[in-house]
């Protein structure tokens, strides 16, 4: 008779070594990201391992995105431009060259914003697509000066920047003359300026940038008021509230000097130049007589 041997509970050194692993994070984390990883890759592995496999399957791609695009609910059909006068329109439709109709696949909003935004005129510019429209909503550029320069005169807006060119001062009489180079960077302080002339804005005739440094206000008869560098406009208001008291511009005075504020100087016109002196030449010949 076989004798019968216990059975023992312990468990293989194999089932053991299994179990501790099973108890390790490790084993969890490779089951539930290393694994599927490692499927993915291999599966990818398996489609792009080779050129004509990648050509393929870019193909398939570029013939799904063809057929998805080409779709009504996709395609445009017009171009619609709110806020553009002028020819500023038909300038921002030469700039696009769009071909309608065209998939909005195809158009980038970021790119037809940048487009437009590198036209002068052009402050600022909103892209809408739906309903089969491409629409832009445009806020132009508001002139506030005419600048005169060495190739001609060209529209401003409050912060410098260029507009558009005209052909002659007439196209805008009622803005505010530039003179000068390195005027483009002052525009607030050519605005705080003409402001402080406001009390006798109709004898305005504009501004000259002399030297990069300061401002020469230029008024009607070919009076001038030459102002400092530093401070320009409270040596305006002095100026101004003179005027004010004494009719001070109304005189026969051609150069009103502030460059030096503590030593300011004016300049008689040629014509009280002359009669000044004519009087103190007979006012001289009575003391001696």
């Amino acid at each position: 008779m076989r004798p019968i041997t216990p059975h023992d509970p312990a468990p293989s050194r194999l089932s053991y070594r299994l179990q501790r692993l099973t108890l390790g994070w490790r084993f969890w984390a490779f089951l539930r990201f290393g694994l599927p990883m490692g499927v993915i890759g291999a599966l990818a592995l398996l489609a792009f391992g080779t050129e004509a496999r990648r050509d393929a399957m870019f193909g398939h791609y570029l013939q799904a995105r063809d057929m998805i695009a080409m779709q009504p609910a996709f395609m445009v059909g017009q171009l619609e431009i709110n806020g553009a006068t002028g020819t500023l329109d038909e300038d921002i439709r030469e700039v696009l060259s769009l071909d309608f109709p065209i998939s909005s696949f195809d158009l980038d909003a970021m790119q037809i914003r940048a487009a437009v935004l590198e036209l002068d005129p052009v402050a600022n510019v909103n892209v809408q697509m739906g309903g089969g429209i491409l629409q832009l909503d445009v806020t132009e550029r508001v002139p506030a000066f005419v600048w005169r320069h060495e190739d001609g005169l060209d529209l401003l807006d409050a912060t410098g920047a260029l507009v558009r060119p005209i052909e002659a001062r007439n196209d805008a009489p009622n803005l505010p003359l530039i003179l000068g180079q390195d005027v483009q960077d002052h525009m607030l302080q050519a605005q705080s300026i003409i402001d402080a002339l406001a009390p006798i804005a109709g004898r305005l005739r504009g501004l000259v940038r002399i030297g990069a440094r300061r401002w020469d206000v230029v008024l009607d008869r070919d009076q001038t008021i030459a102002l400092p560098a530093d401070q320009p406009v409270p040596a305006l208001l002095r100026v101004l509230a003179l005027h004010e008291a004494e009719k001070l511009l109304d005189r026969d005075i051609q150069v009103v000097d502030l460059r030096l504020p503590r030593r300011p100087v004016m300049r008689l016109s040629d014509g009280a130049l002359d009669t000044l002196m004519q009087t103190r030449l007979e006012a001289h010949k009575g003391a001696q007589e």
